[in-house]
């Protein structure tokens, strides 16, 4: 295994594979020839080490793209990183619609995209890949409420023919105010409508801004059976009344079986957390064949964290569907900017102490790292937070970086799996299967407990072509309810609701 790797010929950078001491020497491979420079400075594993003299405030090129401006004059062998590079980026930009001829090439495709998986075929068509129980609940005030009916239930129930009786606390729908309201109940509505979810118990206070009744609105069509309604405080006891319900949920959840249905049928949600210095080497590329693979079979694949896109937008824009899709994309980046301004926030203050721990520097080379999950799929789509997808295609989805809020986001999209790249390790899941993909196999050892899959190998003479159709025949093994993910394993299930507005 090389000790270091310069991802792009234009490159000023290379990423050190393993920890260097000053006086050491770097030997890099560039133009087909070898290279060496001597380091400088000690330099942690996962960061970079400059390979030529860069003067102050030039453009350092990582990936091939600028990934901010040197702060001071930078010799060659030295350590690049906050100290001496800052970010390139303005606020908000104009952006012209250049649509680009599309990357991809059909036979590097995997062949296993032509495969099936074992899914449940709801009422109105739509698939889901687990056949579980959802309670949830209009208000958090009876979050305990929620929480003691799924207890009960999946006592009662555990050996009957559903894959578990889950609740999702959130502390909303009471005292918000317009869009906050609205976006709580959208979102809710958009979980209750998942297919994942046989059947759903809605559990209303009675008080609440969020009623029942002004919830059911946004459900529309709902197939017979599939969700019961319980308003808390017009019966005499909830939980007798929640059971009673939740019988009827587990009658009607037990009438699906699992079925072989096409891959086009499949939605993936695209989130990295925790992102270090080989996500944008490893597993975020890796997840961006699968997406590439999935969308060549007429899926979906779902791609958030807006704030992560900032200085990599444009590679997106150019893959717009049509000029349409561009300016929704453009709406999409520079509306999330005049969010972070309305709230007098810094817009390009994105990457957290643990990225920077990990080797990255500033958002672009965050945003660089982050966008390659999308693979190089068209993308056809744009989506309001809590808004369905509709259209197969990359997908973009109106939602922040914040693992939590993200994932709840993307399930809301309809993901029926979420590829969750991490370089720092996080145990938590989402409503929907949350699937760890480690960057680098320190932490796939050390974690074994939290990661799926270990996408480290790459640079551990692994090839991409091999670790796709592996991390591919995983994904369709879990969509099939062969095996599942480790969130799963461990009963880390949650959402969390985004939030903008006042509190009363």
């Amino acid at each position: 295994m090389n000790d270091t790797l310069v991802i792009h010929p234009s490159d000023d950078v290379a990423i050190a594979l393993r920890a260097f001491s000053a006086g050491e020497m770097l030997r890099y491979d560039v133009h087909g020839r070898t290279e060496t420079v001597a380091v400088i400075n000690d330099v942690p594993r996962g960061h970079k080490i400059s390979l030529r003299p860069l003067p102050e405030g030039s453009h350092i090129h990582k990936f091939g793209y600028s990934i901010g401006i040197a702060k001071e004059d930078i010799v060659p062998g030295s350590w690049v990183h906050t100290h001496n590079l800052r970010t390139g980026l303005g606020k908000l930009l104009d952006y012209t619609y250049t649509p680009a001829a599309p990357e991809r090439e059909e036979h590097n495709q995997s062949q296993q995209a032509q495969a099936t998986f074992q899914g449940y075929i709801r009422a109105n068509g739509e698939v889901g890949i687990r056949n579980e129980i959802w309670i949830i609940n209009t208000v958090g005030c009876i979050n305990k409420t929620c929480e003691r009916l799924a207890s009960m239930a999946t006592k009662k129930y555990g050996d009957r023919a559903i894959d578990g009786i889950l609740h999702f606390a959130h502390p909303f729908g009471c005292s918000q105010l317009g869009d906050d309201l609205l976006a709580t109940q959208k979102l809710l509505a958009a979980l209750a409508c998942h297919p994942n979810a046989a059947a759903v118990l809605v559990v209303g206070l009675g008080c609440e801004n969020n009623t029942i009744d002004s919830f059911k609105a946004l459900l529309g069509d709902i197939p017979e059976g599939r969700i019961k309604f319980m308003k808390s405080q017009e019966v005499e006891d909830e939980l007798e009344t929640g059971m009673a319900l939740i019988d009827q949920l587990v009658d009607y959840a037990e009438t699906f079986t699992r079925t072989a249905v096409p891959l086009s049928k499949l939605k993936i949600g695209l989130k990295c957390g925790g992102s270090d210095g080989f996500s944008g080497i490893t597993a975020n590329p890796l997840v961006g064949t699968i997406a590439d693979a999935v969308t060549a079979e007429g899926g979906t694949a779902l791609l958030s964290e807006v704030p992560e896109m900032f200085g990599a937008e444009t590679i997106l824009m150019e893959r717009a569907k049509d000029e349409n899709v561009f300016t929704s994309i453009v709406t999409l980046i520079n509306g999330f900017k005049d969010y972070f301004i309305r709230h007098g926030q810094e817009i390009y203050e994105n990457p957290s102490p643990g990225n920077k721990d990990g080797g990255i520097s500033t958002l672009e080379e965050k945003s660089l790292g982050c966008t390659q999950k999308g693979g190089h799929a068209v993308v056809t789509d744009v989506l309001r937070y809590a808004e369905r997808s509709q259209k197969p295609g990359l997908n973009l989805v109106q939602a922040p970086g914040n693992d939590l809020v993200s994932v709840t986001a993307l399930s809301a999209a309809g993901a029926h799996i979420v590829l969750f790249t991490t370089g720092r390790g996080t145990p938590f899941g989402g409503p929907v299967p949350t699937l760890k993909i480690a960057t680098n196999s320190v932490l796939a050892e050390r974690k074994r407990n939290w990661i799926d899959y270990n996408a480290g190998q790459l640079i551990e003479g692994h090839s991409m072509d091999s670790m796709r159709d592996e991390l591919l025949a995983l994904i369709i093994s879990i969509a099939s309810g062969e095996a599942q993910t480790r969130n799963e394993e461990n009963g880390f299930r949650e959402i969390a609701i985004f939030k903008d507005g006042v509190i009363l």
